[in-house]
């Protein structure tokens, strides 16, 4: 039964789904503000007499709470309902930043207030929108998907901007605070408009893929297959470089490079685009080329950007530039690659608790890529030698790659 009679937005639900495309952007652009970490960095280096490791604490331990909520909170999606969850996550969200422009007097009570608490909302939220678009897209889901998670990544090229002024005009404590109500009212709003489909509605004249459906209910199980462990530490390579890098990026520009802060905080919004880029592009690419060239292609750019940075100094804005778009257009794509790898080599019903697993390899290269980047500059004043980390994990990558994930 197609249900040809729902509405969705007051709309026919073949035209009226495209609405929940940009819904879903908006609230990811919301969550995504994470990406802009580094626009908070100085003043709050500034503002509370802190290293370069601890400023990145608050930013590392978001993360890695994001990483272990945000697959939990998809096994709860029919109990709740993604408007519920979504509006919860956030409240959460909201409150967190909230307190961190209320009550943050050292750097302990922003990896509380941000770190855990802004982060724990980021991931009950973060899966709800793509979720429900996928349910409403079964015949475009990756068009769909893609198209709403490019909020996730494209977030400071709005964000960075708006938090710069704020930050020049108000201060850093109360710019958390206008964002954690932004926040809050934005995303509770939009999520009343998160309404799955009836659990028979499909779009007109489609039909599910039964020949696909099958040859995946023969794919290997997870925690079973030495391609599992494969993926989760090729992951994790693309993480610890990708998240590292954003985390550092407007220091890079300044410190070694020795941009201007305005030009510097620029760079930040361009980097964002490609992060947004990243997604779509790996996702064909994967398509294309297969899971292990896919890989192999994203580690090859790394080194690539790696050796850019590694020969960049003072006024060498070109080899900056281009190395840190390359890293944003990397992690972007490893958000691509490590979920369509999963859904080719494991079985496809089980793919939300499959990519749940695999996702925790996000927190732990965010743990372990900005805790490195942050002491290599505490101990050597600069964060040049970084890169050859970077270069060294990519080349890494492209071994397991090779050897041990199998293509299919």
């Amino acid at each position: 039964m197609e249900n040809q009679n729902i509405t969705l937005f007051g709309l026919p639900a073949e035209k009226g789904r495209w609405l929940i495309i940009p819904l879903g952007i908006i609230i990811l652009l919301c969550l995504g503000t994470v990406y802009s970490w580094s626009i908070f960095r100085t003043p709050l280096e500034k503002e509370l007499n802190i290293s370069a490791t601890e400023s990145l604490l608050p930013f590392t331990v978001l993360l890695v709470v994001f990483s272990i909520l945000m697959p939990i909170t998809g096994f709860y999606i029919n109990k709740f309902s993604a408007k519920t969850i979504t509006m919860v996550g956030g409240i959460i969200t909201g409150i967190g930043y909230i307190l961190s422009g209320l009550i943050s007097s050292n750097i302990l009570t922003i990896v509380i207030t941000y770190g855990i608490i802004a982060g724990a909302g980021v991931g009950i939220a973060y899966g709800m929108p793509i979720a429900v678009t996928a349910r409403w897209f079964p015949d475009k889901k990756g068009l769909a998907v893609g198209l709403t998670v490019i909020g996730f990544g494209l977030s400071p090229l709005v964000t960075v901007p708006i938090a710069k002024t704020l930050i020049e005009n108000k201060g850093v404590f109360p710019t958390f605070l206008i964002f954690g109500i932004a926040f809050t009212i934005i995303i509770t709003g939009l999520s009343l408009f998160l309404e799955m489909p009836p659990q028979d509605w499909k779009p007109k004249n489609w039909q599910p893929n039964i020949t696909l459906t099958n040859n995946n209910n023969n794919q290997e199980n997870l925690l079973k297959s030495p391609n599992f462990y494969s993926l989760w530490f090729c992951y994790l390579i693309g993480t610890f470089v990708g998240l590292s890098a954003i985390g550092i990026s407007k220091q890079v520009g300044q410190e070694i490079i020795n941009l201007d802060e305005k030009i510097a905080t620029m760079t930040v919004s361009i980097f964002a685009i490609f992060n947004g880029l990243g997604r779509p592009l790996f996702g064909w690419i994967t398509d294309k080329v297969k899971p292990k060239n896919s890989a192999i292609i994203s580690y090859v750019i790394i080194i690539i950007a790696s050796i850019l940075m590694l020969n960049a100094g003072e006024g060498q804005i070109f080899n900056y530039i281009v190395a840190f778009c390359l890293f944003w257009l990397c992690l972007g794509g490893w958000l691509a690659i490590a979920p369509t790898i999963t859904l080719i080599l494991f079985a496809s019903e089980n793919y939300a608790k499959n990519y749940g697993i695999v996702f925790t390899a996000y927190g732990a290269g965010a743990l372990f890529g900005t805790i490195i980047a942050g002491q290599i500059k505490d101990s050597f004043g600069s964060y040049t030698n970084y890169f050859y980390i970077t270069g060294g994990l990519a080349i890494l990558g492209i071994i397991l790659a090779v050897f041990t994930l199998k293509n299919k």
